[in-house]
């Protein structure tokens, strides 16, 4: 059976040095190209990685039903909490397994509420696994990083992804040793992962649901 073509939007770009290809976490394909560059460059860059881009799309489809499965809900460390709308309300609270969220769209809300219980939750783990491994870190960010779902720089500032937040427990875990194991090691050497398996042995596992199912960590 004839596959249906792969819809795609195309973008040009000043700073774009070569044709990028993105597709997002719900599965919109953006073709990126440079300026001057003619539509034939994205059909061809398409053509040429039509086989990942389908891959991405059928996780894609998949993130898009464990959204649609959850609706009226939201996970807060993997947990399903029940969304219950209060007009006049301004402010998520939680209430046993349910969030109180403001009536219409709540997402901004949720936003700063998951960015709060972030920097409780994360700044924990984190210095309790930097005592065990007796190393320390000079500052904690929670951000909303496109690509990353945590970062070390090299003089030991650490960034989290708010999103984290919705992922189960042991995945969150997992992220905080491995940028805690970046203070000791700043690459992804056969060392670093060593030392990973160390602290963390049971990392495979958690870095695999991220590939999976981190597209779903979404309001």
């Amino acid at each position: 059976m004839q596959t249906a073509p792969i819809d795609y939007t195309i973008r040009h770009s000043e700073r774009a040095r070569r044709v990028r290809v993105n597709v997002d976490p719900l599965g919109e394909v953006t073709v990126t190209l440079p300026s001057g560059a003619s539509r034939a460059a994205a059909a061809a860059a398409v053509r040429e990685l039509e086989p990942w881009i389908r891959r991405r799309l059928e996780r894609a489809g998949r993130a898009r039903a464990a959204l649609a499965e959850r609706a009226g809900t939201v996970p807060l460390l993997g947990r399903p909490l029940a969304l219950v709308a209060e007009t006049g309300r301004r402010q998520v609270t939680r209430r046993g397994e349910q969030l109180l969220v403001p009536a219409g769209d709540p997402r901004p809300a949720l936003e700063r509420y998951m960015r709060r219980e972030a920097r409780r939750e994360v700044a924990r783990r984190l210095d309790a696994a930097c005592e065990r491994a007796g190393l320390a870190y000079s500052g904690l960010s929670i951000r909303a990083q496109r690509t990353r779902w945590a970062s070390c720089s090299a003089r030991g500032a650490m960034s989290f992804n708010w999103r984290l937040m919705m992922a189960p427990e042991p995945v969150l875990d997992y992220v905080v040793w491995h940028e805690v194991c970046h203070l000791a090691v700043a690459d992804h050497s056969p060392r670093f992962w060593r030392l990973v398996e160390r602290y963390r042995p049971t990392w495979r596992d958690e870095r695999a649901w991220l590939a999976e199912h981190g597209a779903t960590l979404i309001l």
